[in-house]
């Protein structure tokens, strides 16, 4: 039976995605569920695979039309044996067999990388890093990921643990990071914190921010700092520019390290736009080795939040070559 489809899962905090795509990774048909639907990883397993049996049925397509299921998780994974180590923003997930537990209720070959890997990879084969050979992936949101690009392959690291480019420290004595560090950068560009300086910093004063929330400090977004910068709201822009320049101090120093020849961008804190972006180029113009800073570019990513599905499919495709 010759074979025709992949199939992408990208579990997410709030929600997780389910994908069929084609060999050119073209998404089919798409399913959205509350990740909240499963309470543990046996729940999650049986409703992946009610999900996988649906989408097979709509489809006409039998197992054996299916390369393979390639899964993002949030958290440190074991890529290799396809073991969840633990969630970062899940709890109860604790060294998981997923590859094994997948494998054993859908019949399908599965593999199991880190969410935001398995996006760079998504972004490097089909999006924004297409055509180029050594990429960074980062993702602005809740907690700031990051994926390496080298040579044309993935690097994961020693471990497997690597691409923690949020946990790169840029101040020695900056604040407490929840990964028990001290100034780490998602404690500069992370949503929160990014919320936290704007509850700080409109205290007292006149800001089109207080007006969008109607005095409710508690719904501060990034969306909502973004839509008041776009109305030309001083503070709103000196928090999104401040962020772009914390950013751009930590790339500064991948830059000068790996020598990349782009840096793509995603998640939430990324469609700031040109407050974030303009502030992040002009940074590394500043602080960047000119000859690294000079070849790199900075651009936003091209997949949106399609990125985790379609990167399953570069999972996939990398996971079988390497085992033939």
């Amino acid at each position: 039976m010759r074979k025709k489809y992949y199939i992408g899962i990208d579990i997410g905090a709030t929600n997780t995605k389910y994908a069929l795509l084609d060999k050119n990774a073209r998404i089919k048909v798409k399913k959205v569920i509350a990740t909240t639907a499963y309470k543990n990883e046996y729940e999650f397993v049986s409703i992946s695979a009610d999900i996988i049996y649906g989408i097979l049925r709509e489809f006409k397509l039998k197992r054996g039309e299916i390369f393979g299921a390639g899964i993002g998780a949030p958290g440190a994974i074991d890529s290799v044996k396809g073991i969840v180590h633990y969630f970062v923003n899940i709890r109860r997930w604790k060294e998981v067999p997923l590859k094994k537990m997948m494998e054993s209720k859908i019949k399908i070959p599965s593999y199991v990388d880190n969410d935001v890997n398995v996006m760079t990879m998504g972004e490097f084969y089909y999006g924004a890093g297409k055509g180029t050979k050594n990429m960074i992936g980062l993702t602005l949101g809740s907690g700031v990921g990051g994926g390496f690009i080298l040579e044309g392959k993935i690097y994961r690291g020693a471990a497997l643990a690597g691409g923690e480019i949020g946990h790169m420290p840029i101040n020695v004595i900056g604040p407490k990071c929840l990964c028990g560090g001290s100034g780490c950068m998602e404690v500069y560009v992370g949503n929160k914190y990014i919320i936290k300086r704007a509850i700080k910093e409109i205290k007292g004063k006149g800001t089109i921010i207080k007006k969008l929330v109607k005095g409710k400090v508690r719904r501060i977004t990034p969306k909502i700092i973004y839509e008041a910068a776009k109305q030309r709201d001083k503070i709103a822009i000196k928090i999104l520019r401040d962020t772009g320049m914390y950013l751009g101090v930590c790339l500064s120093g991948v830059i000068n390290l790996l020598n990349p020849e782009i840096i793509v961008i995603g998640g939430g804190v990324a469609n700031a736009g040109r407050f974030i972006f303009n502030s992040v180029k002009e940074t590394i113009k500043k602080r960047a080795m000119p000859l690294p800073a000079k070849t790199v570019r900075i651009t936003k990513a091209k997949l949106g939040e399609d990125a985790g599905v379609i990167g399953a499919v570069a999972l996939v495709k990398e996971k079988q070559v390497l085992a033939a």
